[in-house]
């Protein structure tokens, strides 16, 4: 039979006593993921030294510290022990990721302190009743909602700090996905994007692109020069580091927030899609519009992109990287060779018809593009 994973990331409500777990149970889970690899690369150049050594794995080395930690290191003693345990299975992981395909994961580093500071629960150590989850030697903590998913197997909870505020991602096994309202189909779209608008669709919808970091880059520079005169290792310090970090948070909310709206209104109305592969590596070294491009989040649309199609059963067609979308006319299909980027309006040489919104011929262009290429 098959199943989908899910996950539904949910803000907590938590007190003092509660933030003060969380903070230990991260920097716990951190501890063990940077000690678990340098006992890792230790053990690593013995073996390599001496074949007849055990490999190292995330087996040996959980046994490693489940045989010391209560001696070296007491203070683990006082969060669930899914926090250390669960970070050096997935240290194991990235290992064998990296082995896998190195072109692809990088080489397991070592995590520091406030940069996605998080630690996770198994499903048998952890229980959700309605809006209020069940934490190991803490107790109930509230949630800002409930699960969405009903009759969900739950698999994990991963508890994160996003600036002031805590999360916990519940991951969730599903035997279908009836909590999906049906799709419409109004047949083929093609998606052209941009950096001024977000993207222009082949039925005449235009999507402005939010730009969060340029529109809160002032406040962004203004909190960061502040923490930049704070004392390292003051109290005050740490109070702006925090601020800075919602700024941040605050951005990030808002570029989400303006493509999941985009990407659920593509899934639920079109059966095929159609985008361009873009060389955004590529695209970022331009540095006069680098950061632009940055902003809008290319990656990240098409990773929803793809995931939302597969969900609701959407075809999703990326069109070849070298592509003419934006040269071709879409009266004649004429290439324009001498069309350059600045040219926004441009007349056909060949059937002499007026491209009044360059964006515009290019999305219907790739709305065709699905028609031309498929056997």
């Amino acid at each position: 039979m098959t199943t989908f994973h899910r996950a539904h990331k949910i803000e907590l409500i938590v007190d003092e006593r509660q933030a003060t777990y969380f903070k230990k149970a991260c920097g716990c889970a951190r501890f063990a993921y940077n000690w678990a690899l340098a006992q890792w690369k230790a053990d690593y150049a013995a073996y390599k030294a001496n074949p007849m050594l055990e490999k190292p794995s995330q087996f040996s080395i959980r046994k490693k510290l489940n045989a010391i930690k209560r001696q070296a290191f007491p203070w683990m003693l006082e969060v669930t022990k899914c926090a250390p345990q669960l970070a050096i299975i997935q240290l194991g992981k990235s290992f064998a990721n990296f082995w896998r395909n190195p072109e692809h994961f990088k080489y397991p580093k070592f995590k520091k302190k406030f940069v996605d500071d998080s630690f996770t629960i198994s499903n048998d150590h952890f229980k959700v009743e309605g809006s209020r989850i069940s934490i190991p030697k803490l107790g109930w903590v509230s949630m800002r909602e409930s699960l969405r998913f009903e009759n969900a197997k739950l698999l994990s909870a991963t508890v994160s700090r996003h600036g002031k505020r805590w999360y916990v991602s519940l991951s969730c096994e599903l035997e279908n996905l009836n909590h999906l309202k049906a799709a419409e189909n109004q047949g083929t779209v093609g998606v052209d994007l941009g950096i001024k608008s977000l993207a222009v669709l082949s039925n005449h919808k235009h999507v402005e692109a939010p730009k969060p970091y340029i529109t809160m880059m002032k406040k962004l520079k203004r909190e960061q020069r502040k923490l930049a005169r704070c004392q390292l290792g003051s109290h005050n310090r740490e109070k702006q580091r925090l601020k800075v970090a919602e700024v941040h948070r605050r951005i990030f909310n808002i570029r989400q927030n303006s493509l999941h709206q985009l990407t659920h209104y593509l899934t639920s109305h079109f059966s095929r899609i159609v985008i361009e592969d873009l060389n955004v590596r590529g695209m970022l070294k331009n540095h006069h519009l680098s950061q632009r491009i940055a902003d809008i989040g290319f990656y990240e649309f098409r990773r929803q992109l793809q995931y939302k199609c597969q969900q609701r059963g959407c075809e999703l067609i990326v069109a070849d990287r070298f592509y003419p979308s934006s040269k071709t006319c879409g009266y004649c299909g004429c290439k324009n060779e001498s069309l350059t980027l600045s040219d926004r309006h441009w007349q056909c040489p060949h059937c002499q018809k007026l491209i009044a919104d360059r964006d515009f011929n290019a999305a219907i262009n790739l709305k065709n593009y699905q028609s031309e290429h498929r056997g």
